[in-house]
């Protein structure tokens, strides 16, 4: 019997990329048009656009970036924070702080430990969190995981709790997924880390997640679970960019067409200092340049897809790509197992460069004109998977992101805010309110931030 093709196929990808260096001027420009409509991008003509070298072209791909990014998203950028629960792993994988054969005192969080990062993270004003844990089905099982999450939502505060709990953890078995999905989890992310097979292989030298197609199809057994929603991203600078990118959108299709949606969120991580990790050493590190490539591509290729960045990178580089397509930021991130609590400093999987607090990245994104959100109202709405594409592809998305993200930054005037934080953020609610084009709309989010100056919280369309 004959092996279904598999959707990740290199030779294929190598080819039309290659075949994408004659791409004529016409061609390129008829795709930037498709791109300048909002209607996405088949990986055929990103693979034009990777390739593409003419000045005006890419200064035309940037401009639509931006257009994109303000015509769906607006102003919103949605703020999360990552929790660290156990740097325990079995993998040996060159590029991590975790490796197995790191030497470093391996932590796992108490149920009161979790209890204290999380009280620290809704201090902050936090509401959505990204639970991460290195591999090791002893020392991290899926019961620890699902004990984290349970005790998370369990958590109540005066201003409230967490919503929200994404889930970053190893490939695992469909039961495994049904138990996340059972227990409520928001987005289950997971990076490929490389699409390229000989390398995927090269760099992950020992452990489960040597198992290319295995964790390559982990999306596919979390879809066939239940959960709707998953997050995608690669390492850049494993292997060459191009390349990544048109895994990414391999693999979002081969989604899209399996289950009816693609990825909720794609993340662009790119290889950077840790633990015993080098960046010099990898000759594909991607510079800022290209780095701004890559997110203009993702973004005109699938202009619904939440993009995520991290305090990897640099406030300065984090406003630039804000601009041309960045809807998830995280803010005050600790790397560290217990890091939120100690702040330590070894055994991180990765090297920070945004070390600001949470309030000054909040302070930071108003000041650049934006809105902070923390909105998690889709999940709690079952505008999920398929729901949520449709309402975001009609254009409706907007009568429901910018007023829930205006009532997450009323709610955090009310509970966290001081005089002068209070001052500058009302005048932007009024601001905006006022320019809410649906009446009806606007008179319910009056309503609601009258009622949120009288005592309720938690209120979202």
């Amino acid at each position: 019997m004959q092996q279904e093709k598999f959707f990740i196929d290199e030779v294929y990808m190598n080819q039309l990329l290659n075949q994408a260096k004659q791409v004529s001027d016409a061609e390129i420009e008829r795709i930037l048009d498709k791109a300048d409509r909002f209607e996405g991008l088949q990986h055929e003509e990103v693979a034009a656009l990777l390739m593409a070298e003419k000045p005006e072209h890419w200064d035309r791909i940037f401009r639509i970036a931006g257009k994109i990014k303000e015509h769906i998203y607006g102003e919103r950028v949605v703020l999360f924070a990552p929790l660290y629960v156990s740097d325990y792993c079995v993998n040996k994988c060159e590029y991590c702080g975790f490796n197995c054969d790191n030497q470093f005192e391996r932590r796992q969080l108490t149920m009161d430990e979790i209890r204290k990062e999380v009280e620290i993270l809704e201090k902050m004003g936090h509401k959505r969190l990204a639970i991460e844990a290195g591999e090791d089905p002893k020392n991290c099982p899926i019961e620890y995981i699902l004990e984290c999450i349970r005790t998370i939502y369990d958590m109540k505060f005066e201003n409230g709790e967490i919503r929200r709990a994404n889930v970053n953890i190893a490939a695992t078995t469909v039961e495994n997924y049904k138990k996340l999905l059972d227990i409520g989890i928001g987005t289950y992310i997971l990076f490929q880390e490389t699409y390229h097979k000989e390398t995927y292989e090269r760099v992950h030298v020992a452990g489960p997640k040597k198992n290319y197609r295995y964790h390559t199809t982990a999306f596919d057994r979390a879809m066939e679970a239940g959960i709707e929603d998953v997050g995608g991203g690669v390492l850049f600078g494993l292997y060459d960019y191009r390349f990544e990118v048109l895994g990414l959108m391999l693999h979002n299709e081969h989604l899209e067409e399996m289950f009816g949606v693609g990825f909720h969120t794609i993340s662009v991580p790119r290889i950077c200092d840790a633990d015993g990790v080098d960046r010099v050493r990898y000759k594909y590190a991607v510079d800022d340049e290209s780095f701004k490539k890559i997110v203009a591509i993702i973004r005109l290729a699938v202009p619904f897809t939440g993009m995520i960045i991290s305090t990897r990178e640099t406030a300065e580089m984090r406003a630039e790509l804000i601009k041309m397509g960045i809807s998830q930021v995280s803010a005050a991130s600790s790397v560290e197992v217990g890091g939120y609590a100690m702040r330590e400093k070894k055994g991180s999987q990765f090297s920070v460069a945004d070390e600001r607090s949470a309030k000054e990245v909040i302070y930071w994104l108003m000041d650049e004109g934006l809105i902070p959100s923390f909105c998690t109202a889709c999940y709690r709405k079952c505008r999920t998977g398929d729901r949520f594409m449709s309402l975001a592809k009609s254009g409706n998305i907007k009568n429901v992101c910018l007023p829930n993200a205006l009532m997450t930054l009323k709610e955090y005037t009310l509970d966290y805010g001081d005089p002068v934080f209070n001052e500058k953020a009302e005048a932007i609610i009024a601001d905006k309110v006022r320019n809410i084009e649906n009446d009806k709309i606007q008179a319910l989010v009056l309503e609601n931030l009258a009622r949120m100056d009288a005592g309720e919280r938690d209120l979202y369309i």
